[in-house]
């Protein structure tokens, strides 16, 4: 090692003379040293202070950069080497180089810094704040006959295309064209991978699904699709995977979504439809979950109703009953609950038996699969007062959201289970549905519902709690008492942070509470009267008019 020392000192003089020829010698040296013991040479070099001169030595003239460039690569594969790059002035000589025509100078540079910034999100949104982004995407092009030039590139944009900063910088330049003309190039499985990696992160972002889109990249999902779905190989079904998922990202976008919908008569969405009935369970999921973000969009929705797509989702729902698969059964019921939203599918939908195709799902364990269960059933019934009761006097069905409503460890599932079980009320006005969900212990859920955090929510609980008192109050009076409903009242009715329709709604139950003994014996005694007096002067008008009228109420009644 002190060969290593002496050629060192060697260095720094021949970095001050600038004699190319000597300097060569000393780098090659070094090299070969790093080559032989990486950690202990990148120690020496540390601690002998020729750092700074290595920032001098990146020059776009001398024959030499790309030895230098080629050092620093190696020295910051040690971790403990990279803020010293760093310190040194490292960055900004090496971001210069990129503009270079010298391609080992190009493919050296690269190397440095992605090693130097390895890991570092700071290090790397300095980058991007330098513009590597734009100059890296040329070189992608310029230089694509290039394979470790082309790798290089890659592995940058996977690293950079990891922050957020990146994503604006990405959309302004070409680059879903490059990558996509790179992608059709591939044949290996493993150069495929690389340009996944990068396609993956950058579609995450809007703009750049659009571009992607239009650079054609579905097209080449598809072939892939199509050549790899017999496929038994692990690396085709990876394969198959990685597109298939890909396609489902690029849907995520609303104007991409739109372009390929293509009024429904689009080749990619009749492609989608295809893989539906598929027996490969990846291409049943990937084909469900595309449905369904296509179905954000209420034309969508109803063109695809009308095309008979709600019966191809039963189907796949009905071959998944059993064992079933919880990635597809969750991702065909998001699609049909997405299609349940527009209000002229919800008849159609229900005549076509798809409560019944979904409630065959409510002894699934698994929360993914309950709650979009819970969600498709609420969808459907949104005004649509016969669905709302027959489905609110299956007492199965009541005792298995009930059961739900005390799911805490699952906040999603707890949600929806309470306002479906609303929703059965408010949507039927069914006496039987009350006396269903009061036998089966709803009313304490219903309660607790009121004081939930989302406004949506406690309104909710509040008009299925008022129609409950209006219309099955005997039934319900000792459910509504243990579950302290009055207290809550008082407690909402003072608290100046709660919402105008929930102080309103609140006085309509007081009023519609009056007609039982024991309620009515609980409001006189958390002296209402002086809580509602105050509304009166409320700046919401409905708020202060019911104020006054149940005011009246009260005092009537006293």
């Amino acid at each position: 090692m002190d060969n290593l020392s002496d050629t060192l000192k060697k260095l720094k003089i021949t970095a001050v003379d600038r004699t190319d020829d000597s300097l060569e010698g000393c780098l090659d040296c070094l090299l070969q040293a790093l080559t032989q013991n990486n950690m202990e040479t990148s120690e020496k070099i540390q601690g002998s202070g020729i750092l700074q001169v290595f920032a001098s030595l990146l020059i776009p003239q001398s024959s030499c950069t790309a030895k230098v460039a080629n050092v620093i690569a190696e020295i910051a594969k040690n971790e403990f080497m990279r803020i010293p790059c760093v310190d040194a002035g490292l960055i900004s000589p090496l971001v210069q180089l990129l503009n270079s025509k010298d391609q080992e100078v190009l493919l050296q540079t690269g190397r440095a810094l992605g090693n130097i910034c390895y890991d570092s999100h700071s290090l790397q949104a300095q980058l991007i704040n330098m513009g590597v982004i734009p100059t890296l995407v040329k070189l992608l092009g310029i230089h694509c006959q290039n394979a470790a030039l082309t790798e290089m590139c890659l592995v940058a944009f996977g690293n950079l295309a990891e922050l957020e900063s990146s994503k604006e910088q990405f959309a302004s330049t070409n680059i879903a064209e490059e990558l996509v003309k790179l992608f059709k190039k591939q044949i290996e499985h493993d150069k495929r991978e690389m340009v996944f990696e990068v396609l993956a992160p950058l579609a995450e972002n809007d703009a750049i699904k659009l571009q992607l889109v239009e650079s054609g990249l579905v097209e080449c999902l598809l072939e892939i699709v199509q050549q790899k779905v017999d496929s038994d190989k692990e690396e085709d079904i990876a394969e198959l995977k990685t597109a298939s998922d890909l396609m489902v990202l690029l849907l995520l976008g609303d104007e991409s979504m739109q372009k390929l919908f293509e009024g429904g008569k689009g080749n990619v969405f009749q492609r989608v439809l295809s893989w539906i009935p598929s027996n490969n369970h990846q291409l049943q999921l990937a084909g469900a979950l595309a449905i369904a973000n296509f179905a954000r969009n209420d034309g969508n929705c109803i063109h695809m109703v009308d095309n008979g797509i709600v019966e191809k989702l039963m189907d796949l729902l009905d071959r998944h009953v059993e064992d079933g698969n919880v990635t597809v059964q969750h991702a065909a019921l998001s699609a049909l609950r997405n299609l349940a939203i527009p209000v002229v599918n919800k008849a159609k939908m229900l005549s076509a038996g798809v409560t019944e195709a979904v409630l065959k799902f409510l002894k699934s364990e698994m929360p993914p699969v309950q709650f979009k269960l819970l969600g498709t059933l609420r969808m459907l019934i949104d005004a649509q007062a016969e669905a709302a009761e027959q489905l609110g006097k299956n007492v199965k069905l009541v005792e298995r959201l009930v059961e739900w409503c005390e799911a805490k460890d699952h906040a999603g599932v707890m949600g929806e289970s309470n306002r479906l079980l609303s929703a059965l009320i408010r949507h039927s006005k069914s006496k039987d549905v009350i006396k269903t969900i009061v036998q089966s212990g709803g009313i304490k859920h219903l309660v607790t519902m009121a004081t939930s955090e989302h406004v949506i929510m406690q309104n909710e609980a509040l008009v299925a709690l008022a129609l409950i008192a209006a219309l099955e109050l005997g039934t319900a009076e000792k459910d509504l008492e243990s579950a302290q409903l009055v207290q809550i009242l008082h407690r909402l009715l003072a608290d100046e942070r709660s919402a105008p329709e929930i102080k309103y709604n609140s006085m309509v139950l007081i009023c519609a509470l009056m007609g039982s003994e024991s309620l009515h014996k609980e409001v006189q005694d958390l002296a209402f009267l002086d809580v509602v007096s105050k509304l009166r002067s409320h700046e919401n008008k409905s708020v202060a008019q019911q104020a006054s009228l149940t005011e009246q109420r009260l005092a009537v009644e006293s």
